[in-house]
């Protein structure tokens, strides 16, 4: 059993940057971000495998985000620059103890094992 500790929400204003942290309890080789806002489903945002090659974003949060890893402390950041209010959402993150083979993978919400409690962002107009 792998838990996530998730930490890093808040209150910003549009243009603002947060960062988000993820440890995991164990080892786990995917790690990926998702979000969802209130009355929306819960969509990826970025996710990343053990080697920098295997990282990926959604389409609306390339340029603006960066998920990167420390393997030595077995935790994954993700960045957020320029956040915007439509960008307000619980933020979770989700593990996996096997790599995924490709993108499509990582979108799938089914298939992470391990899911955190979730940390709000709310990013104000």
């Amino acid at each position: 059993q792998v838990q996530l500790t998730e930490s890093g929400g808040g209150y910003v204003q549009a243009g603002a940057s947060l960062r988000l942290s993820c440890a995991p309890s164990g080892l786990a080789f995917t790690v990926s971000w998702f979000r969802q806002a209130p009355g929306k489903e819960r969509e990826f945002v970025a996710g990343r495998g053990w080697s920098a090659d295997d990282t990926y974003y959604a389409d609306s949060v390339k340029g603006r985000f960066t998920i990167s890893r420390d393997n030595a402390k077995n935790t994954v950041y993700l960045q957020m620059n320029n956040l915007k209010p439509e960008e307000t959402a619980v933020y979770y993150c989700a593990a996996a103890t096997w790599s995924f083979k490709d993108y499509n993978a990582y979108q799938r919400t089914g298939d992470y094992k391990y899911w955190g409690q979730g940390t709000q962002v709310t990013v104000s107009s």
